[in-house]
């Protein structure tokens, strides 16, 4: 596919890794088909690998640029060090491609996507972030589009559960209408495992915010994107394989999923919103708990639990445990 109107300067692929070495090589070998019609370098932000990520990309992807942090920085923090090692080339770049290690883009994804970035809109915003249509590895369509976290989605989700919620706009964050995969849909953000943004749209928005450590990060910057006139839509030409996280079956991870959405909420409307939409999201992890099947019982007691602690509510997420973080986002 060509681009009608490439971005004026090369696209960065960034990627974030930690302990990620399985995953790489199949990636890798996915970005020549992926990236094909696009002007294209590879920038791999690694949080302080305990296995061979490093010597993995040195060897297969010897013309990557790769950052070490030194640390478990979380994937926000990631990100923008990727980006930071794009500030040194001449010009800049035209567009940036975040995706997680364990994304398989089908050949001509990128294009599609990019081609879709700044497209004005009869509203007067442009597309500044483009997804695309993610499907599991049995070939299921991932429900990747959501709609920005409120007090009556919340308790529409504890109350109904997520997937038939999601048949009513006011009662889910999730959308769960097939037709909206079927089209160019504009959603409030969108799962953050590949999103191609546009450079006007990362000039607007600045950084990542890095006190999301793990989770939330995605819906932080699509919606601050939003505020500053930047839509993100689903363009589902353009399809990839996630082979997803752990983050269903982790104590810890479904933890700070939970307490991240609280803080953002918190964040962007207020104490008063927060301690409504924080009973809501406490009713959902305690029926979770009660009803759940036995995979799901454990993280959402925990979640429970650090629900119930203010202290935790309050505090910004810290480093994880090595083998409790998960490469994806």
């Amino acid at each position: 596919m060509s681009i009608p109107h490439p971005p004026a300067g090369p696209v960065a692929v960034l990627v974030v890794t930690w302990n990620s070495a399985a995953v790489l090589p199949a990636f890798l070998a996915s970005l020549p088909e992926g990236m094909a019609g696009t002007d294209w370098r590879l920038v791999v932000a690694d949080n302080d690998s305990a296995d061979e990520t490093v010597e993995v990309l040195r060897a297969l992807a010897p013309e990557a640029t790769v950052v070490q942090t030194g640390r478990n920085a979380g994937y926000a923090a990631g990100v923008n060090a990727a980006l930071a090692a794009t500030e040194q080339w001449e010009g800049g770049i035209g567009a940036a491609l975040v995706c997680n290690p364990d994304i398989r883009m089908r050949p001509g994804c990128a294009a599609t996507l990019l081609a879709a970035l700044g497209e004005p809109l009869p509203d007067g915003t442009r597309v500044g972030i483009s997804v695309p249509l993610l499907y599991e590895q049995d070939g299921t369509v991932v429900r990747s589009l959501r709609r920005e976290p409120s007090v009556s989605r919340a308790f529409g989700e504890a109350v109904l559960g997520n997937r038939r919620a999601g048949r009513f706009r006011h009662l889910s964050e999730l959308v769960t209408d097939p037709a909206a995969y079927t089209a160019a849909t504009r959603a409030d953000w969108a799962t953050g495992a590949l999103m191609a943004l546009s450079a006007q749209c990362l000039r607007a928005c600045g950084p990542w915010d890095e006190s999301f450590f793990l989770y939330s990060e995605e819906t932080e910057y699509c919606l601050r994107a939003r505020d500053a006139g930047f839509v993100t839509r689903l363009q589902p030409a353009a399809s990839a394989v996630h082979l997803g996280g752990d983050s269903r079956v982790s104590p810890f991870l479904w933890t700070l999923l939970v307490l991240n959405r609280v803080r953002l909420h918190r964040r962007r409307k207020g104490a008063v919103r927060a301690a409504a939409f924080w009973a809501a999201v406490l009713l959902r992890e305690s029926s979770r708990a009660a009803l759940g099947r036995a995979p799901s019982r454990a993280p959402s007691r925990a979640a429970v639990a650090a629900l119930l602690s203010p202290a935790k509510l309050r505090q910004a997420p810290g480093p994880a445990p090595r083998a409790a973080l998960p490469t994806t986002s």
